[in-house]
């Protein structure tokens, strides 16, 4: 069974209402408030939650409040990021976040026809947008799921005045961000569906499709503010859903992507190796090689999700000096896991268990997890990471 996150956008996405929609589901609004603050925006923003109902539906309504006087900075991509690195987010919470301004910034530059760098984020209202933008990466984490799927996303109808004028609904970036998304049109009058919310779907989910055997055990609604023939609400569930299982595994379809480089410096291997995961890769793996006329190189190889094709070929072409990609299908074939959350005399540890065909299981304490306490407690990672295992091996033998 795979821990799962649905999203029905039903009556389309924003980023106020994807807020609201993960409070509802159970992130704790005081745990957003507290990693909100390390952005150190508290003089041009305040989030209010509150319990709101549409047509009848409860949930969560979010809003993010401008303050009074509070200046209004245009932003560029490059500034935004440096807020996020600053602020010193856990987990994966900096890289989802910066994943989604760089998806953000391509598509509004792609629209104006200028490079993603001088971007200004006033179109989308840059505090909005950073809010919205962390809420979500922070929400994702929190949840800890093993993969997120969407239903058909609703964009609206009718038209929108933007910068460019009277435009058909979707907005220009939305329209740019869902491609290749399944997406249904006019179920309601007006736009349904924001740039930021269609950026949280372009880099959340893993696959747009129906669940299988999926058995929700929470759901959550995020309120919106329009009024439609239908609620204005975002719903989401969180339960598990069955994968394909051969033999005793779980199997799974993804892409594997490969380039062979032999021109490029041995330092800039890392930020490459970040970037595709920030992309969305799976797994990444640099191999030496021996090229034509005998130079040594390397072989780059990425595993990831079909829908994140695109995604990780842009990083490959940007970040490393490849003049080309080719890319195959594959299937993964994956032992059942789970995550436990041990708190041990040191702190709260995750642990990542595998059952074996045969039954067994088999774990490992997370890295990332280990380090950090290692950090905090000025301690050896070796000896903490001794000491860890030995008090999680006692829990998971008890």
């Amino acid at each position: 069974m795979a821990r799962t996150l649905l999203y029905d956008c039903f009556s389309g996405i924003s980023g106020d209402m994807h807020i609201g929609a993960m409070v509802d589901i159970g992130v704790p609004e005081d745990y957003l408030r507290g990693q909100l603050a390390k952005l150190s925006l508290d003089s041009e923003f305040e989030l209010e939650v509150e319990t709101a109902t549409k047509m009848g539906i409860e949930g969560s309504r979010a809003t993010v409040v401008l303050r009074d006087g509070a200046p209004r900075p245009h932003r560029r991509l490059a500034q935004i990021v440096e807020i996020i690195e600053r602020a010193g987010f856990g987990g994966g919470t900096e890289a989802r976040a910066v994943e989604m301004f760089r998806a953000l910034g391509k598509a509004e530059a792609e629209v104006h026809g200028i490079d993603v760098e001088e971007v200004h984020f006033h179109e989308v209202g840059a505090t909005d947008a950073i809010v919205d933008i962390v809420s979500a990466a922070l929400g994702l984490e929190y949840l800890e799921v093993d993969e997120v799927l969407c239903r058909p996303v609703e964009v609206g109808g009718g038209t929108i005045v933007c910068e460019h004028g009277r435009m058909p609904v979707p907005a220009p970036a939305t329209a740019s961000l869902l491609r290749g998304v399944p997406c249904r049109y006019g179920g309601v009058d007006g736009e349904a569906t924001t740039p930021t919310g269609a950026t949280i779907l372009k880099c959340a989910v893993d696959a747009f499709d129906e669940p299988r055997d999926f058995v929700a055990e929470r759901i959550g609604y995020g309120i919106g503010r329009k009024d439609f023939s239908l609620p204005n609400v975002l719903r989401v569930a969180l339960g598990d859903s069955a994968r394909h299982r051969t033999a005793g595994y779980d199997v799974e379809t993804n892409v594997e992507i490969e380039c062979n480089i032999d021109d490029m410096r041995a330092e800039a291997f890392q930020p490459l190796i970040d970037g595709l995961f920030a992309a969305g890769a799976k797994d990444v793996m640099v191999t030496p090689a021996l090229m034509k006329k005998s130079r040594p190189g390397h072989r780059v190889s990425v595993l990831a999700a079909k829908d994140r094709l695109e995604a990780v070929v842009e990083r490959l072409t940007d970040d490393s000096t490849t003049i080309g990609v080719r890319f195959h299908e594959v299937q993964k074939w994956m032992l059942p896991r789970r995550t436990a959350t041990i708190e041990t005399t040191f702190g709260k540890i995750r642990v990542k268990v595998v059952q074996l065909p045969n039954g067994h299981e088999r774990w490992k304490s997370e890295h990332e997890d280990v380090l950090a306490l290692a950090r905090a407690r000025g301690e050896s990672y070796l000896a903490l990471k001794d000491a860890v295992d030995r008090e999680i091996a006692q829990w998971m033998n008890d």
